[in-house]
């Protein structure tokens, strides 16, 4: 699946928040967050961005992975390609409670 590249990082990073949460994508999150206007599915070629599907991993700003935890479907979470930042807003308990391990991999 479609990983973050290191040279888009610095876009995306400052695109609209601060992308702290390394998450690998499932279809509950991205139909979630495409009802609340961010439509993480379909490409952006003027960003470069290509769409995610399930499976993939992309860092999410913590606010909105904290949304989708509070509504049931925040996706795994890459502990450890997740920046520090994101205990700003969310909890430490709530990250390792979604870790990504090879068990969830076969929910995504």
């Amino acid at each position: 699946g479609f990983s973050l590249s290191l040279s888009l990082f610095p876009r995306f990073f400052n695109l609209r928040g601060r992308h702290t949460v390394c998450s690998r994508m499932t279809a509950a999150f991205l139909s979630f967050t495409r009802e609340r206007g961010n439509d993480l599915s379909s490409p952006a070629p003027h960003y470069g961005f290509p769409g995610l599907k399930p499976g993939d991993q992309w860092c999410l700003c913590a606010s909105r992975w904290k949304e989708a935890f509070e509504h049931g479907v925040a996706p795994p979470v890459v502990l450890e390609a997740t920046h520090e930042a994101a205990l700003q807003i969310v909890s430490l308990e709530a990250l390792r409670d979604h870790a990504f391990t090879r068990e969830t991999e076969t929910e995504l």
